[in-house]
């Protein structure tokens, strides 16, 4: 008998399934391929934007310079290698690492309570910090010697204090309940933003400084601030996406997690702890930056899928790529002046996100 097919007639047998993921995952590497090449390209044109007019080329020849291996021979003044190196460039980087911090815990948050309105602030950090940032401008008006290293490290302290209230409110046993979580988070946020709302009412005289920090904003970075936020975040990313097969199962159940051998609440408490902790030092140092966290990881998974392995890396690049253009627009719009960065984030993401919803339905705007 013969098997053979008809003429003109299509067969799909069972080896079409392997060829179409490996053709998924060849796009999602080239996808992470593509976009590290367009944030390379971001860093160049953001070193470009300022006050004083750097050519390109000018830019991207300085950079370059200090390069292993590379000799370029300066035709340039020095002050805009100055400009380029010392002012620029690391306020470039921290923009980059606190959006894919951001993003990454966002992501982070969004899959482990399965809710796209999760966001890295859900659970206290934001209260937390503004209310730590806040006691610290207090009393460096009364101990003006200290300096203002003093900030960041009170803003980080009652980020993760406040963190930890939540999470010891919302332990039970030895278990996490999701809602409880939540719910704790929002009580104790509402209250240590009161407190922070009535430091403002009785002091609101000496603390207009810190309104621009809780509005958020990179002004004052510098290659110290880079260095000791560096280590933290690449690490907390790197915890978070070893665990994204974990994460990727608790998008269906946490009773079918544990059936499949998943230690539901050991992962729980990893992610929890790394996604806060990579906010929390973020946030420190550059104030309370809304949009990135929420929108980011949820645009990104409208587009390339919830497959976390891709989602997360992927929310890291995009995160870098926005909050650099977003902080380069803050400063290059109007300058001398500057816009908080917190504020062009929620006014250029907002549209953009509000599109792609609409996109996503088979509507559209235009």
């Amino acid at each position: 008998m013969n098997h053979t097919n008809p003429p003109g007639k299509i067969t799909t047998g069972q080896p079409a399934a392997p060829v179409s993921l490996a053709a998924h995952r060849r796009n999602r590497v080239y996808t992470i391929i593509t976009l590290s090449g367009l944030l390379g390209l971001t860093i160049l044109v953001a070193s470009t934007i300022g006050s004083a007019q750097i050519p390109f080329r000018t830019s991207f020849a300085i950079i370059l310079s200090r390069l292993p291996l590379i000799d370029i021979t300066p035709a340039w003044p020095r002050g805009f290698e100055t400009i380029i190196l010392y002012v620029r460039l690391p306020r470039i980087m921290m923009a980059g690492l606190v959006g894919a911090a951001l993003a990454v815990a966002g992501a982070a948050y969004q899959g482990l309570l399965r809710n796209p309105l999760a966001d890295p602030y859900l659970i206290g950090v934001a209260p937390g910090a503004g209310l730590g940032a806040t006691i610290g401008f207090l009393v460096l008006l009364t101990f003006p010697w200290i300096g203002f290293g003093l900030i960041p490290l009170f803003a980080f302290i009652g980020a993760l204090g406040a963190v930890a209230v939540v999470y010891t409110l919302a332990r039970v046993g030895k278990t996490l309940p999701i809602t409880t979580l939540i719910l704790a988070g929002v009580a104790i946020g509402a209250f240590l933003s009161a407190i922070t709302s009535y430091l403002f009412t009785h002091f609101g005289r000496y603390l207009h400084g810190i309104i621009f920090w809780l509005m958020g904003g990179l002004s004052m970075s510098n290659w110290n601030e880079v260095r000791l936020i560096f280590p933290w975040i690449i690490i907390g990313i790197v915890v978070i996406w070893i665990h994204f097969r974990p994460l990727n199962v608790m998008q269906l159940d946490e009773d079918q997690a544990q059936q499949l051998g998943i230690k539901v609440e050991r992962v729980k408490i990893i992610l929890i702890i790394a996604a806060t902790l990579i906010t929390a030092v973020a946030v420190s140092f550059t104030g309370l930056i809304g949009f990135v966290g929420l929108i980011i990881p949820h645009a990104v998974r409208l587009i390339w899928g919830p497959d976390h392995r891709y989602l997360l890396p992927l929310s890291a690049l995009v995160g870098s790529i926005f909050l650099i253009l977003a902080d380069a627009a803050a400063h290059g719009l109007i300058p001398p002046r500057e816009i908080p960065v917190g504020v062009v984030t929620a006014l250029c993401g907002a549209p953009f996100f509000l599109y792609l919803l609409r996109r996503k339905k088979g509507l559209s705007f235009f």
